[in-house]
C-alpha cells in the first residue's frame, strides 16, 4: 500500500533540500522533503551567499528578504583577511571589500547570511509554493523501478512509518549521504583533510575588531589554524579550527583530547587576549573534505549538495554550489513531468553539474592548501581562478546546449565579462532602459525559455513563438532595441539568443541566418531532448 504519492521526494530538508523544494514549487511541481532534524538550522553554519545564488533567489522572490536578514546579522561589504590573532598582527587582506569590483556584472550583490536565518526563509517560501516538509523524519529505505521510486519514511518521535511513491528522488542528505551509499556511488578526490571543530561562543568582540569591517577572519599562529565569523552586535560568533600547532608541523586531528577547557584555549589563542570573558554555547565536529561523487544520477535518483560534492570552507563555495544544483535540476524535472521535455533532459544534470562541481571542489582545495595547509604540497594543485569567475563564468556542455560553430577550447570557466552570451554560460546582466519594466535582462528569466533578439531580430521572435506553439510549451520572446545589447550577448542587431529557464544560454544566432519556424522548432526540441512534432 502506498500512503502518499508525490512527483518528487527529497531526502534532506536543510539548505539544499529546502532550496530544491522551493525551485520545484516555483515550476509548479509538488515535492515532499524529509529531514532528520526537528527543524531548520539552529547554528549559523554556511554564510557567504555569492551573486549567482542571489540572482537565483531574486528569480523566486527572495532576494529582498535575504538582503534584510543579512543586514540584521552582518555589516555589509565586509573584508576577508588573515591575522596572527584578532588583537594582534594583520597578515593579509584576501578580499578588502566583499563587493569591490563586481557590482557591474549583476543586479545582485554578495552577502553574508547564515543558514540559521536563511533556511526559515526558504522553508516559508517552499511551503507557500506547495512543498510538504516533514522534519524529524528519516528516509528508511527506497527502491526504484522503471516508472518511479518507492520509499519508506519514519517519524522519529513515534516510529510511525509511511510508504511514499514518487517519480524521482533527490538525495540532499549531506556529506554522509545514506542514499549515495546505498547506491554504491563512490566519492573521488582528496579525501578527508582534517578532523575540524567549530566552536560557537558569546563574548564582547567589538573592542578587538577596532572598527574594522571583517566578514571572515583567518587565524594563523603557532597554536592553531582556523577562522572567525562574528555577528552583530559583535558579541557572538564562531571559531572554526582546522589544525593545531604551527602550520609547518600541523596536527590535523583537532578532535583528539578535545574538552571545553581546550576549546577555551583555542579561542584565547585566536583572540590574542585573556581578559575577554567567553561563554561556549556548542562545539560541532566536522571533517574538511574535498571530493566529488563519481556520478550525480543513478536511474531516477539524483544527488545534490554535499551528497554530490564536499569541499573545505575556504572560498565559501559549498552551499552556493548545492543551491545551484537544485536550481539546475528543478526546471528539468518540471518539464519532463509535464511531458514537455524528453526524459533524456534529466541526464544533462550530471553532464552539466558534475564537471562544474568538480572544478569548484578543486578551487576550494587550492585555497585550502594555499591558505591553511601548505604541508600538503602543490603537486597537481589547480591554479586559483578568480572568485567572480568561479561564481558566474562556469560553462555547461550537454545535450541541452547547442554550441556555436567552431572549436571548443574545453575550458571550465572564463573571465565573467568575456562570456558574452556564449552557449552554455550564464546569460549576462545587461541594464535595460525599461521605463518601469525589468531593470536587467536577468529579470526576464526564471520560468520559461526566453528568446532575446536585437533591434532587427523581430523575425526570430515571431518564429520562436510559432515554434513554441507547435511544441506545446510556454515561451517568451523580447526584442531589445538598446544599441549595447547585441555586443553584450555576442550577436548582431539581427541576431537572437535562447535562454533556458535557469538563466543559461542554450543557443544563439549571431545574425538573421535561417530565421524560420522550423529552425526554431528544431532548436527548442533539441534543448528539450525531444523530437519536434
Amino acid at each position: 500500500m502506498t500512503d502518499l504519492e508525490v512527483p518528487v521526494l527529497i531526502a534532506g530538508g536543510s539548505l539544499v533540500g529546502l532550496s530544491t523544494a522551493l525551485f520545484l514549487g516555483h515550476h509548479g511541481v509538488r515535492s515532499l522533503a524529509v529531514e532528520h532534524h526537528t527543524g531548520t538550522a539552529i547554528y549559523p553554519r554556511a554564510a557567504q551567499v555569492y551573486q549567482r545564488t542571489m540572482e537565483i533567489l531574486r528569480m523566486v522572490g527572495l532576494e529582498e528578504p535575504v538582503l534584510r536578514k543579512s543586514d540584521e546579522q552582518f555589516v555589509q561589504d565586509g573584508a576577508v583577511m588573515a591575522v596572527e590573532t584578532l588583537a594582534g598582527k594583520e597578515l593579509a587582506w584576501y578580499v578588502p571589500n566583499l563587493n569591490e569590483g563586481v557590482r557591474d556584472v549583476s543586479p545582485s550583490v554578495r552577502v553574508f547570511l547564515t543558514q540559521k536565518l536563511l533556511e526559515p526563509l526558504l522553508k516559508e517560501r517552499a511551503e507557500a509554493l506547495g512543498a510538504e516538509l516533514r522534519f524529524g523524519t528519516d528516509l528508511v529505505s527506497f527502491e526504484q523501478d522503471s516508472s518511479g521510486v518507492t520509499a519508506v519514511i519514519r517519524e522519529r518521535e513515534n516510529g510511525r512509518t509511511s510508504t511514499v511513491r514518487a517519480r524521482y528522488l533527490v538525495a540532499a542528505d549531506g556529506a554522509h549521504s545514506q542514499v549515495r551509499d546505498r547506491l554504491g556511488i563512490r566519492m573521488l578526490g582528496h579525501g578527508v583533510l582534517s578532523n575540524s571543530v567549530t566552536i560557537y561562543f558569546r563574548g564582547n568582540m567589538a573592542p578587538l575588531l577596532r572598527g574594522r569591517n571583517l566578514s571572515v577572519i583567518y587565524v594563523y599562529n603557532d597554536q592553531l589554524t582556523g577562522f572567525f565569523r562574528i555577528e552583530k552586535p559583535f558579541d557572538s560568533g564562531f571559531l572554526a579550527v582546522n589544525s593545531v600547532g604551527p602550520p609547518s608541523n600541523a596536527d590535523t586531528d583537532v578532535w583528539a583530547g578535545l574538552t571545553d577547557e581546550r576549546c577555551q584555549e583555542f579561542i584565547r589563542a585566536s583572540l590574542g587576549v585573556n581578559d575577554v570573558p567567553v561563554t561556549i554555547e556548542n562545539v560541532m565536529k566536522w571533517q574538511a573534505t574535498a571530493d566529488t561523487a563519481e556520478r550525480f544520477q543513478q536511474g531516477r535518483v539524483f544527488l545534490a549538495g554535499d551528497a554530490a560534492h564536499v569541499m573545505p570552507p575556504t572560498g565559501g563555495f559549498g552551499g552556493n554550489t548545492g543551491v545551484q544544483d537544485g536550481h539546475n535540476l528543478a526546471w528539468k524535472m518540471a518539464l519532463v513531468l509535464q511531458g514537455i521535455a524528453g526524459p533524456e533532459l534529466l541526464s544533462t544534470y550530471d553532464a552539466e553539474r558534475r564537471p562544474v562541481s568538480a572544478f569548484t571542489v578543486e578551487q576550494a582545495y587550492s585555497r585550502y592548501v594555499t591558505r591553511w595547509a601548505p604541508y600538503l604540497g602543490t603537486d597537481g594543485l589547480q591554479p586559483m581562478a578568480n572568485d567572480l569567475d568561479i561564481d558566474l563564468a562556469y560553462r555547461y556542455r550537454s545535450a541541452a546546449v547547442i554550441p556555436d560553430d567552431g572549436p571548443d577550447d574545453g575550458c571550465m570557466h572564463e573571465p565573467t565579462r568575456e562570456t558574452k552570451g556564449r552557449p552554455g554560460t550564464r546569460a549576462p546582466h545587461f541594464v535595460l532602459d525599461a521605463n518601469g519594466g525589468p531593470p536587467s535582462t536577468l529579470d526576464r528569466f526564471g520560468r520559461h525559455f526566453v528568446l532575446l533578439a536585437g533591434a532587427e531580430g523581430g523575425a526570430w521572435c515571431q518564429h520562436g513563438r510559432d515554434a513554441a506553439r507547435q511544441l506545446g510549451m510556454e515561451f517568451e520572446a523580447h526584442q531589445i532595441a538598446d544599441a549595447g545589447f547585441p555586443g553584450a550577448y555576442g550577436i548582431t542587431p539581427a541576431g537572437a539568443v535562447l535562454v533556458r529557464p535557469d538563466g543559461f544560454v542554450g543557443w544563439r544566432a549571431p545574425a538573421a541566418g535561417n530565421a524560420s519556424t522550423s529552425a526554431l522548432a528544431g532548436v527548442l526540441a533539441a534543448s528539450l531532448c525531444r523530437n519536434p512534432r
